[in-house]
């Protein structure tokens, strides 16, 4: 599938209804997502017949862009109700039966969740600007779930930070920036006062250590 043809097809995913900044639930939209999936599909071949994780899933952009590149199977994980709502409804909204489940829980409740693991995890965390720390702890689920590798969105200004938190801590075999993007953040709270915003992100890739599942 073609990159224009990818970011076509996912314009018709329905925002959030209500988004909470406690959350900070900002919608990852189709020109960013599908940049992101194009390059875990093309050049590194990461979703094809592979079990992937969308943490954080929000409306299941990335979720539905993975399965339409080929997952075997993906799982939306969101701790919001609301969200996991619009998600199912936008998955079925396609005629072709997606292999998508979603499971509603908090990121920080995933330890020793060993039954949730994929080959790949795929995400645009909250950048930590209303809870410190969130991103990280994003991050840390991710290589607690992922077997191989996990593909994130970050600021750009957490670059140094975040190679090492991963080389370090997280003892990953790679972390690499893939490429910076822009984010065009819309207009999305009232206190919000342009129409939007450009914000510098890095499209990192993270291989996991080897692991042993239980």
């Amino acid at each position: 599938m073609k990159l224009k043809e990818l970011e076509s097809l996912m314009q018709e995913i329905a925002p959030f209804e209500e988004p909470k900044i406690e959350l900070e639930q900002y919608p990852t939209g189709p020109h960013l997502a599908s940049r992101l999936l194009y390059t875990v599909a093309n050049s590194y071949d990461e979703f094809d017949g592979q079990t992937v994780i969308d943490l954080g899933c929000g409306t299941a952009m990335l979720a539905i862009g993975a399965a339409m590149l080929g997952a075997q199977h993906v799982v939306g994980v969101d701790v919001d109700e609301d969200a996991l709502r619009v998600a199912q409804a936008n998955v079925e909204e396609y005629e072709d039966y997606l292999p998508i489940d979603f499971v509603r829980c908090d990121v920080r409740q995933l330890a020793g969740q060993e039954r949730l693991k994929a080959d790949t995890v795929v995400m645009n965390p909250p950048f930590g600007t209303r809870r410190k720390g969130a991103d990280m702890e994003f991050l840390r689920a991710a290589f607690q779930l992922s077997r191989n590798s996990i593909y994130s969105l970050h600021k750009s200004s957490t670059r140094d930070y975040i190679q090492r938190l991963a080389t370090k801590e997280l003892r990953a075999q790679s972390a690499e920036v893939l490429a910076q993007l822009r984010y065009d953040l819309p207009a999305t709270y009232k206190f919000h006062k342009q129409k939007s915003k450009d914000i510098e992100v890095d499209l990192w890739r993270f291989e996991v250590p080897p692991q042993t599942d239980s």
